[in-house]
C-alpha cells in the first residue's frame, strides 16, 4: 500500500486528489450546461417540447455527482495508445476508470464509463495478459475522499502477483442500506459474462455470495451503453421475485447512471385479474405445467365453428353470394397459418371481402379497396365472422376452463388425466370473472391465453433474478416480453423453494423460449466467508447433487458459531451483540416463529425493519421472515431455529434448500441459535 510523501509537490496522492477535485468540478460543468440548455426555439410543438424536457431532465439527473460515491476507482497506464500499433517508442495515454464519462471544457476525458473499450482491461489485464497495460491503479476512498492507492506494473516481469488489498477492503466493506453496484470489484469472470452481446441470452448459475444479481444488473448497464438507442426503442426489464428485492436493488442502475429500467416482479407481469386466493401446492404444481398452454390454445380454438350457411352481400340492386365451402377454406387456411387468435379474427372480413370482389369483378365491375373495406364491414359479414370467429376474453376462457368440468376434460383429454384435472377444478365455481378469487397461478393462465389471442409486446432486453422458483408456465411469460429480443436468466438451482423449482437450466431456457442460450456458472464466492459457506454447503448433496460449492475467496474468514438458546430472550442477546459492530444485522426465522420474535425485539427496545426498508443507517436491524431472505444480504445474521425454516415448507427437500438460503446470507458472521435440535443434514 503507498502512502503519500513529505513533499507535495511529489505526492501521488495529492495529485490523484487534485485530479478528483477538478473531474468533479468538470462533472457540475457538464450538468450546468444541460441545465442552460433553451428549447423554446428548438421544439417544432408542445408535444416535442415535452418529450426533450423530459430527455434534459433525466440527463440532469444522470449527471449528478454524489458525493459518497467514488467518481473514478481505478486508473489504466497503457504502454501504447488504445488502437495504435505497438511501436517501440510510442507513447501510451492514461485513462480514469469511473462510474460515468466526465471530459472538461475542451472535451478531453477525464473520466472514462467503466463500459467503454478502453476499460476492459482495468478488469480484464492480468501479468500473463496485461493487454498492453503498464500500470493498473485502484484507489481506496473513505466515504468521497480519496486516501489511498495501491499499483500493480503487469508489464513488469519482476514484479510477483498479488492479491489487491483494496480490492479486497472493497468486497468485504460492511453492508448497510440497500445494495450497491460493484464496478470497482468486478472480477474477470463475471466481466466476461458483464460484456457478452445483446444478441445472446446468458443463463448464470451461481451460488450465494457469487455477484450473480450484481452481475445481471451491471450487464443491463453496459448494454444501454453499447446499444443505447436501440434499447431506448424496445425497452428494458429487471424481474425479481418480489416487492422487498426490487426494492433492495433498485438504487444500483441509478447509481451508475441509468434511470428508465424498470422493475417489476412476474406477478406485475400477469396483473389481468385482482388476485385474492391461494392455490394449494398440487394445484399450483399443475396449473404451472408447461401442458397446460396446449390446453388452452384447444379451448381457445374450439371457439371457431365450422362455416354451415354462406355469406350473401347485398350491394345497390346485386346480392354477391359466398358459399359455405368457401368460407370453410378461408377458415382453413386461417388456421394453418399459425397466427394469433385475434389476428386471424381481423383478417377474416377482410378475406371474406375479398372473395366478393372477385366476384365483382368477374361480372365486369372494377372495385377498388375502398369497395372491399365497405364489405368487409357490411352487416352479414360482420354477423358471419361473429358466428364463425367470436371474440373471446381470456379471463373469461380460463374461467370457463377452471369451473367446467366437462369443458376442461374436452380440451385436457391426452394432456392431462383426471386427478390432475380435479386437482385444479374450483370447488365452487365463480360466476363472473370479477367475482372469482384467482390465484398467481390463474393469473399467469390467463396472461398465456391473452397472448394466444393477441401478440404480447417484446422488450429488447430483460433480467430475470431468482428464476430458479419459476414454473414452467411462469417462464413462458416472461419468454413473451422478449421474443424478439435477449435475457439474462440469474439463479441457483440449489435455492429453488417452489414445488415446481426448476431442474435445470436447459429445460428453463426451453420454456422461456431461448434454447440456445448460454449457460454460465460462476463458483467464487464474494460475499460469504469461508466458514459460513462450508457449513451451509453441508445441505448440496441432500438439495443439489452434483452441484459445485461455492468456494469463498475472501481473506477474512467471518465469524462462525452455532449456540443452544432457550427463549427468545438468547435470540435477542445475539442480536444485540451483533449490532455492536458496523454494519447491518438480520435476524431470520421461520415464518410462524417472526410475530413471538417481533414482540421480544419491541419489549428488549430494539428497533427493526422489514426487509425492502433498508434505507437508513439509524436502524440496523431487519427481522426477516425466511421466505423473504432470498437475495438479501447482511454484514452479519442470527439465524434462529434451523428445524423451524425446515418444518415450514410442505417438504424436506424444499425446507432444506429454504435452510440453506437462510445460511447464507451473511457477509461478515453468523450466529445460529437452536433450541430444538438441528436437522441431521447440518451435522454430517
Amino acid at each position: 500500500m503507498s502512502t503519500p510523501a513529505h513533499d507535495p509537490l511529489d505526492d501521488p496522492l495529492a495529485r490523484e486528489r487534485a485530479h478528483l477535485a477538478a473531474s468533479r468540478a468538470a462533472l457540475r460543468a457538464m450538468r450546468e450546461d444541460v441545465e442552460a440548455l433553451d428549447i423554446r426555439d428548438v421544439a417544432a410543438n408542445w408535444v416535442n417540447a415535452q418529450v426533450l424536457t423530459r430527455q434534459i431532465d433525466e440527463r440532469i439527473k444522470a449527471l449528478a455527482d454524489l458525493s459518497d460515491t467514488p467518481l473514478f476507482f481505478g486508473r489504466l497506464d497503457y504502454l501504447h495508445a488504445p488502437g495504435a500499433e505497438q511501436a517501440e517508442g510510442a507513447e501510451g495515454e492514461r485513462f480514469y476508470i469511473g462510474r460515468r464519462h466526465v471530459h472538461d471544457a475542451d472535451g478531453d476525458p477525464m473520466v472514462i464509463d467503466w463500459r467503454a473499450p478502453v476499460s476492459q482491461p482495468f478488469y480484464r489485464a492480468s501479468k500473463k495478459d496485461p493487454m498492453d497495460v503498464g500500470l493498473r491503479r485502484r484507489f481506496g476512498y473513505t466515504g468521497g475522499d480519496l486516501t489511498a492507492y495501491e499499483d500493480e506494473h503487469l508489464s513488469d516481469p519482476a514484479e510477483a502477483a498479488a492479491t489487491s488489498k483494496l480490492l479486497q477492503r472493497e468486497i468485504e466493506r460492511p453492508r448497510v442500506g440497500p445494495m450497491r453496484d460493484i464496478v470497482a470489484t468486478i472480477q474477470p469472470e463475471q466481466d466476461e459474462i458483464v460484456r457478452s452481446g445483446l444478441s445472446g441470452t446468458v443463463c448464470v448459475q451461481g451460488g450465494p455470495g457469487t455477484g450473480k444479481t450484481a452481475v445481471g444488473l451491471h450487464r443491463v448497464a453496459y448494454l444501454l451503453y453499447a446499444h443505447r438507442e436501440r434499447l431506448a426503442r424496445t425497452g428494458t426489464l429487471v424481474i425479481g421475485p418480489n416487492r422487498s428485492f426490487l426494492n433492495y436493488i433498485e438504487q444500483v442502475l441509478p447509481a451508475l447512471g441509468e434511470l428508465t429500467v424498470r422493475q417489476a416482479t412476474v406477478d406485475d407481469l400477469v396483473a389481468h385479474v385482482e388476485v385474492r386466493g391461494t392455490d394449494e401446492a398440487a394445484a399450483a404444481l399443475v396449473k404451472g405445467d408447461a401442458r397446460m398452454a396446449e390446453v388452452l390454445r384447444r379451448a381457445l380454438y374450439a371457439h371457431v365453428t365450422p362455416p354451415t350457411e354462406p355469406v350473401v352481400v347485398v350491394r345497390g340492386s346485386r346480392r354477391w353470394r359466398i358459399p359455405a365451402y368457401e368460407l370453410e377454406e378461408i377458415v382453413g387456411e386461417l388456421l394453418a397459418r399459425d397466427i394469433r387468435y385475434g389476428a386471424a379474427r381481423e383478417a377474416l372480413p377482410q378475406r371474406i371481402a375479398h372473395a366478393v370482389l372477385v366476384r365483382m369483378e368477374q361480372a365486369g365491375e372494377a372495385p377498388d379497396d375502398r369497395v372491399q373495406d365497405a364489405v368487409a364491414r357490411n352487416s352479414a359479414v360482420k354477423a358471419a365472422v361473429k358466428e364463425i370467429w367470436p371474440a373471446v376474453d381470456p379471463a373469461k376462457l380460463v374461467l370457463r376452463l377452471l369451473s367446467d368440468a366437462e369443458f376442461l376434460a374436452e380440451h385436457a383429454a391426452g394432456i392431462l388425466d383426471e386427478d390432475e384435472q380435479k386437482t385444479i377444478l374450483w370447488a365452487r365455481p365463480a360466476r363472473s370473472v370479477k367475482s372469482a378469487k384467482w390465484s398467481a397461478a390463474d393469473a399467469v393462465l390467463i396472461d398465456e391465453a391473452a397472448d394466444l389471442i393477441q401478440r404480447t409486446h417484446s422488450l429488447g432486453h430483460v433480467v430475470l433474478d431468482e428464476a430458479q422458483d419459476l414454473s414452467p408456465m411462469q417462464y413462458r411469460a416472461v419468454g413473451r416480453r422478449c421474443t424478439t429480443g435477449s435475457a439474462t436468466v440469474l439463479g441457483d438451482l440449489a435455492q429453488g423453494t417452489t414445488p415446481w423449482a426448476t431442474r435445470s437450466w436447459t429445460e428453463a431456457l426451453a420454456h422461456l423460449g431461448k434454447p440456445e442460450g448460454a449457460v454460465e456458472e460462476l463458483t467464487a464466492g464474494f460475499r460469504v466467508p469461508t466458514d459460513v459457506i462450508a457449513y451451509a454447503s453441508r445441505l448440496l448433496p441432500h438439495i443439489a447433487p452434483g452441484l459445485t460449492p461455492v468456494a469463498s475467496v475472501r481473506e477474512n474468514p467471518g465469524f462462525f458459531e452455532v449456540r443452544t438458546a432457550t427463549g427468545a430472550a438468547d435470540v435477542v442477546d445475539a442480536c444485540a451483540r451483533l449490532l455492536r459492530n458496523e454494519g447491518s444485522t438480520g435476524l431470520i426465522a421461520a415464518d410462524a416463529r417472526i410475530p413471538a420474535l417481533a414482540e421480544a425485539l419491541t419489549a428488549a427496545g430494539i428497533s427493526y425493519l422489514a426487509p425492502g426498508e433498508e434505507t437508513t443507517r439509524e436502524t440496523r436491524l431487519t427481522l426477516v421472515p425466511a421466505s423473504l431472505a432470498k437475495g438479501l444480504e447482511y454484514d452479519y445474521v442470527v439465524l434462529d431455529e434451523p428445524q423451524a425454516v425446515v418444518d415450514g415448507e410442505p417438504d424436506e427437500r424444499t425446507g432444506l434448500r429454504r435452510l440453506y438460503v437462510a445460511l447464507t446470507r451473511a457477509v461478515s458472521g453468523l450466529i445460529v441459535t437452536h433450541a430444538a435440535p438441528l436437522p441431521p443434514q447440518l451435522a454430517e
